[in-house]
């Protein structure tokens, strides 16, 4: 496709190559599946004036009895004309987290932390890469719990496949929780985060799925 095809195609409602390369990455993970599917609400975005940097969430359910959910906005979702024929869109990745969860309902706190992190990156221009860690305040992500998961460490471990649009091509990063002292582990010496995420899959958990009653810690 060259610019002016593109640029016809910006005119038309709802073209979003970018948002289209995530809905088919996932697509493929669950055919047919029609996901729980949150937007955020225009009034509260950056381009509004707000500091919400994310337009939604798609949360899927995995047959293998999780959660999944993916952001739509750290990429060029839209037709904008500064993101054609780029190597790679926007930031490069959307975020994904699989929680052990049943309920949609159940994961909602998890779309604000995956909001706070896109606020980093924004307002920091510090993106995350694979074993990367966002510490947090020492409390629980989910508030209000007494879950024992207070950190998230980013892993290359997800089953999207890369894609690429016009707009270049879009990763996704696969973000797992931790406790406190498997953050402080990794403060100390960041290159344990790989020994970590490798003893995680040994213990059960290929996937990496957060469990927010997890009470277990790999200090290795």
């Amino acid at each position: 496709m060259d610019k002016e095809e593109f640029l016809r195609l910006v005119e038309e409602e709802g073209y979003a190559p970018g948002w289209d390369a995530i809905d088919a990455a996932f697509e493929k993970l669950y055919p047919g599946q029609e996901p729980d599917h949150f937007v955020t609400k225009l009034t509260e975005r950056a381009v509004s004036g707000g500091d919400e940097y994310l337009d939604g969430y798609s949360v899927y359910t995995s047959p293998k009895g999780y959660k999944h959910i993916v952001t739509y906005g750290m990429t060029f979702l839209y037709g904008e004309e500064e993101a054609f024929g780029g190597e790679w869109n926007g930031w490069g990745y959307e975020m994904t987290i699989k929680l052990k969860e049943a309920e949609t309902k159940n994961c909602m706190w998890a779309m604000q932390v995956l909001s706070n992190l896109a606020r980093y990156t924004y307002e920091s221009d510090k993106y995350f890469e694979p074993y990367h860690f966002a510490e947090g305040n020492g409390s629980p992500l989910h508030t209000g719990t007494d879950s024992r998961i207070t950190a998230l460490m980013a892993v290359y471990y997800t089953e999207a496949e890369t894609q690429t649009s016009v707009c270049g091509k879009t990763e996704f990063i696969q973000f797992v929780g931790i406790t406190e002292d498997e953050l402080q582990l990794l403060i100390e010496d960041p290159s344990k985060a790989r020994i970590l995420a490798d003893a995680m899959k040994a213990d059960g958990n290929p996937d990496l799925v957060t469990d927010m009653k997890r009470t277990k810690s790999y200090i290795v």
